[in-house]
This record gives C-alpha cells, sequence and structure tokens, in this order.
C-alpha cells in the first residue's frame, strides 16, 4: 500500500507532516537511494528503502487489537486509586497501543486498542456515527414504552440520549435483557437511559464495534485485528 513519503515519516516518529516536508525540500530525504525532492511523492513501506541523512527509517510497525474488557478495571493507563487496568492484559512490549474509546470500570465487552491515531479518531469522534451494540441486564421490567422512549431520546443533564434500535431479548417484572444499538457513546450513555426509567442496570456488555462483533473472545483476553477486519472499519466509515 503506497503512503505519502511525509506521511511516513510522520508515522514513523522522524518529524512531523510539514517539518518532513522541509526534509524533502532540503534533500535530505533518499528513497532507494536517490534523493527525493518532490512533495507528495508515493513510497511502499513494504519495499522501498527510506533513509534521512542517510539513516535508514523503519516503519513503525502498527498494532490493532481487539479486547475483551472485563468488569473491574479501567481503561486508562494509571489509576490513581489502584484500580486494575486493560494494560496489564497485553504483553508488555505492546504496551504503545492506546485504548480506542472507553468502557466504565463496572462495564464489559468489546473494546480496541490501537498505536494508529487516525484509526482512533474514525471510531470514536461522533460525526462518523460508529454503531456499537450492548446487551444490558436490568434489574425490573423494561416495557415497550420505554424501549420507544430510547429510541426516539431522552433529556438527561442538558444532553440527548437515543438508542439506534432497542431490542428485548427477554423480560419479566423482575429482570430484563435488552440490546441497544447506539451511535455517539456519550459518557455512561446506556446506564442513564435506563436510570432515567428507574432502572438499574447490573450488567453490561459491549458486543458489537462496527461490523466486529465480541463472539468467543473471553474477558480479559484478546486478538490482533485482521487486515480485513481493520479495513471493513475504514470502509465502513
Amino acid at each position: 500500500m503506497s503512503v505519502r513519503l511525509q506521511k511516513f515519516l510522520a508515522d514513523a516518529g522522524v518529524a512531523s507532516r510539514r517539518a518532513g516536508e522541509q526534509f524533502i525540500l532540503d534533500g535530505r530525504v533518499a528513497v532507494n537511494g536517490e534523493i527525493v525532492r518532490l512533495l507528495g511523492t508515493k513510497i511502499d513501506p513494504t519495499h522501498d528503502e527510506i533513509s534521512v541523512d542517510g539513516k535508514v527509517i523503519r516503519a513503525k510497525r502498527r498494532l490493532y487489537i481487539a479486547l475483551h474488557k472485563p468488569a473491574g478495571c479501567v481503561c486508562s493507563r494509571k489509576d490513581e486509586r489502584g484500580r486494575p487496568t486493560i494494560y496489564e492484559l497485553l504483553p508488555r512490549e505492546w504496551q504503545i497501543v492506546h485504548s480506542v474509546g472507553r468502557l466504565d470500570y463496572d462495564s464489559e465487552g468489546l473494546i480496541f486498542l490501537a498505536n494508529d491515531g487516525q484509526f482512533s479518531l474514525r471510531l470514536t469522534h461522533p460525526r462518523f456515527g460508529v454503531r456499537k451494540k450492548y446487551v444490558a441486564s436490568v434489574e425490573g421490567e423494561v416495557t415497550p414504552e420505554m424501549l420507544q422512549k430510547f429510541t426516539r431520546g431522552i433529556f438527561d443533564a442538558g444532553e440527548k440520549l437515543r438508542a439506534l434500535s432497542a431490542r428485548m431479548i427477554s423480560g419479566s417484572r423482575a429482570h430484563s435483557v435488552v440490546e441497544l444499538e447506539m451511535g455517539e457513546g456519550k459518557n455512561r450513555e446506556v446506564r442513564r437511559l435506563f436510570e432515567s426509567q428507574g432502572l438499574a442496570v447490573a450488567k453490561l456488555q459491549r458486543t458489537q464495534i462496527g461490523k466486529i462483533k465480541l463472539g468467543e473472545l473471553k474477558p480479559g483476553r484478546w486478538r490482533t485485528l485482521s487486515a480485513s477486519e481493520i479495513k471493513t472499519l475504514m470502509a465502513d466509515l
């Protein structure tokens, strides 16, 4: 896959894109031994040899990880209260990744980690509207009228909370299981929807992001995303 030379330099940590452009204009960058001064030159990081001031630059390995976050840990790298973090579940050499979005301490389910800023931005910024599915186990009875309210939208603390879709999986007077599909992902949005109806969520699991499903991945376990999965996530946008 070809990329612009200045983007490759930025991704490899050599310089910002703007500084990389100046490196090229100053004749400090060579591709396969030939000095390149043309901005916008495209290279193939897997086949071309790039050097700056005679030093060969290696492409930074991109990591894309799917993790089943267990309940009882946080998504921040460090916690001032000493609680476990999701980073403790990963190999030490993979600490260069960061979480793509968050799940709160009591929630579990699918979360991505990556060291690709563009990937993270596209999956978390509201303007891209990446859909996520959750299954909530709720104490009490959830009525069809409540589900309609969730999809119409509810105002809470000055914010409009809304599910794109809501369906009952099972229910009784004492306990209900509901699947919600969300778009924006506001802070504690799913829990706040139920709290607005006087109901408490006993368990909340994120089961899908875009077209990628949690599947059989066990709590605390991770896997790398395949190239086709990454392409699918980006294509969805």
